[in-house]
Formats: C-alpha cells, sequence, structure tokens
C-alpha cells in the first residue's frame, strides 16, 4: 500500500526564458505541462495511479502548469516559466535517496518536449526525508549518501567549460533549525569526494531579525509559493556558495539530493525551500 502523509508536498518552479517548439500546437490538451508529467511519470514507473490503495510509484500527480512570458520579464525579475507539484507517497528503498532527483529528471524531460529553456534559477520545495517512510531502524548512519555517490559519477569527465557558479539558499521559513545545522553540513559535505559541487561557503540568516529576512536572493522570484504547503513564510535560511558540475536540471537533482540528506543528518526536520540561482562569472580584469 503506498504511504500518503497529508501536507507532503513536492514543488519545483523554472525561471527562465521558454522558447516553444514551433511544431507543438499548445491548444492539444494532451500536450500540456500537465499531460505530459503524468504520462513520462507513468512511463518512468514514478507515478502512483489516483486509486485506493494504489501501490508502486513515488509520487501522486497534484498539478502542473505553464506560464505566459511577462512583458516586464528582466535579469533581475526572471518570469516563471512551468511548474510542477506532486505528493511523495513512498517508502523509498532504506538507505535511498529521496525522490527529488527523479522529479526533476521527468520536470526536465516534460519542458524539453514543450521548448527551450534559458534557466535562470529553481525554486524548490523539499520535504523532510522521514515523509519518504524509509523503514523505522533500516536507514544507514550515512543516509543516503552512498548511493548518490555512485549516481555523481554519471557527472564524471564532463565539459569543464558547463561548470557554474551558483548560489543555493535553503529556507526552513518558522523552522530555525537550518540555522543551527548549517555549518555542520559544510563541514559533512566536504568529507566526501565527489566533484558534483564543491562548496566554497555558507552564511545564515538572523531570524530575529526581520531585516535580515527579506528577499536577498541575486534574483526576484515571483509568485512565491503559498505558506500553506511549507512551513513558510520565508525567514531562517542558510546560504551555500560554490561550483556545480554543470547549470541543468539533472545537476540540481542531484544538488538538492545531497542537501536534503545533509539537513537531515544535521537534525532537520522541517520542509526546505531550496533556492538555486547561476551567478555571473567575472569579467576579465583590466588596466
Amino acid at each position: 500500500m503506498s504511504i500518503r502523509r497529508p501536507g507532503s508536498t513536492m514543488f519545483v518552479a523554472l525561471y527562465g526564458e521558454l522558447e516553444p517548439h514551433p511544431w507543438r500546437d499548445p491548444l492539444v490538451a494532451s500536450s500540456d505541462a500537465y499531460s505530459l508529467f503524468v504520462a513520462r511519470s507513468s512511463a518512468m514507473g514514478w507515478l502512483t495511479e489516483a486509486e485506493e490503495n494504489a501501490s508502486g510509484g513515488l509520487w501522486g500527480m497534484n498539478d502542473a502548469g505553464q506560464d505566459p512570458a511577462p512583458a516586464s520579464a528582466s535579469e533581475s525579475r526572471p518570469a516563471r516559466v512551468a511548474w510542477f507539484q506532486v505528493s511523495p507517497t513512498g517508502p523509498v528503498p532504506a538507505g535511498g535517496p529521496s525522490p527529488v532527483r527523479a522529479f526533476l529528471s521527468c520536470v526536465d524531460d516534460v519542458v524539453a518536449r514543450i521548448g527551450t529553456v534559458r534557466l535562470r534559477a529553481v525554486r524548490l520545495l523539499l520535504p523532510p526525508v522521514r515523509d519518504f517512510g524509509a523503514p523505522e531502524g533500516a536507514s544507514s548512519p550515512w543516509g543516503a549518501v552512498m548511493p548518490l555517490l555512485q549516481e555523481a559519477g554519471w557527472f564524471a569527465d564532463g565539459d569543464p567549460r558547463l561548470r557554474a557558479r551558483v548560489r543555493v539558499t535553503l529556507d526552513g521559513g518558522r523552522d530555525p533549525s537550518i540555522r543551527a545545522a548549517a555549518s555542520g553540513m559544510l563541514r559533512w559535505m566536504r568529507q566526501f569526494d565527489q566533484d558534483v559541487f564543491s562548496c566554497d561557503e555558507v552564511s545564515v540568516t538572523d531570524g530575529d531579525d526581520p531585516a535580515s529576512s527579506a528577499e536577498d536572493d541575486d534574483v526576484v522570484l515571483e509568485p512565491a509559493v503559498i505558506d500553506e504547503v511549507w512551513s513558510g513564510p520565508a525567514r531562517h535560511r542558510a546560504v551555500f556558495h560554490g561550483t556545480l558540475t554543470e547549470w541543468s536540471l539533472d545537476a540540481l537533482g542531484w544538488l538538492a539530493a545531497f542537501l536534503a540528506d545533509a539537513s537531515s543528518q544535521h537534525g532537520v526536520d522541517a520542509p526546505l525551500m531550496l533556492t538555486a540561482s547561476r551567478l555571473a562569472e567575472p569579467g576579465p580584469r583590466t588596466g
């Protein structure tokens, strides 16, 4: 029997520009974001059917959509081009990573069917690892990191020109535990030999200072995710700066699963809002 936990949600929104394929007819219902996501999820064995006592799959479908390009989009305020929301049904195998990487892989395939995207930022709601239902006492002391380290081999020998400087924020909303966990998470991540994400530094906001909890991302992302699906509004944050092996949903899915496991290992048991944006490379020095 599938495990459904009320309030457990995975949500992702993509920001940037999306150029639809010229051969695609947006008026055909079977080719909208929702229908394509259901079809791809089902084909990959990731969809739990919306039936009582249904088994199998990683998530049940909630909703999805594609946003029209607004005239007001800019470099500092990129447009939301598509969004997807599912409910994890679990359980994942003991010691296995969260299904977030499969989720973003499915989103990547769907968006590629719709058009060509220039991705500027991603906002992703991560449920707590406990919501994925590993059997009691079956989890590894290393969490899900060992499978993730094996999966990191997929990115080996990548084109070094694709490496990207990124800023990744984990926001616990009203729950402050991410702030206390951040420095330990950084030390924990640095002990593993992997080349997908190299983290340079982490900083935290002061949740008791209203000024520090204001929107401080390099880009402003709207619309906001409603507070009811997580512990919002945004307040307690840890910000990680580093280098990602490539700026892609594939690599971001791996990183999200890695950060989810790191946070769980350090006592964070609340939904986290992950916001990832690509930083501009420094220009050549003059003079």
